[in-house]
């Protein structure tokens, strides 16, 4: 079995508003550690019907996961497109996002 040995961080927002009403979105990263999973080549396909790209996939700990939408690996940013659980673990499925897509 291997284990986790990925940084990854979860990343989460939060919008509240100024003074004046000016809504301002805060991100938030919370790092976790995750094993590098493989994108099958039918998981891809059917993801692909769906306009979907996924590049990468990440087991984490279900307690870990708090619902983000957003993770950061490696500098780059992904948008999670789909999660699914195992146990006490969960995969989540990402595609990466253009450099402003966590905003």
């Amino acid at each position: 079995m291997s284990r986790p040995d990925q940084a990854v961080f979860l990343v989460s927002s939060t919008i509240t508003s100024d003074e004046i009403g000016n809504q301002i979105k805060t991100l938030t990263e919370r790092l976790v550690f995750a094993e590098e999973l493989s994108v099958g080549s039918g998981e891809f396909y059917n993801a692909a019907l769906n306009g979907l790209r996924p590049s990468k996939r990440f087991e984490i700990y279900v307690r870990e996961y708090l619902g983000e939408a957003k993770l950061k690996h490696n500098g780059i940013n992904y948008r999670i497109i789909r999660t699914g659980g195992k146990g006490e673990k969960i995969e989540l499925t990402c595609e990466a996002v253009a450099a402003d897509g966590l905003h």
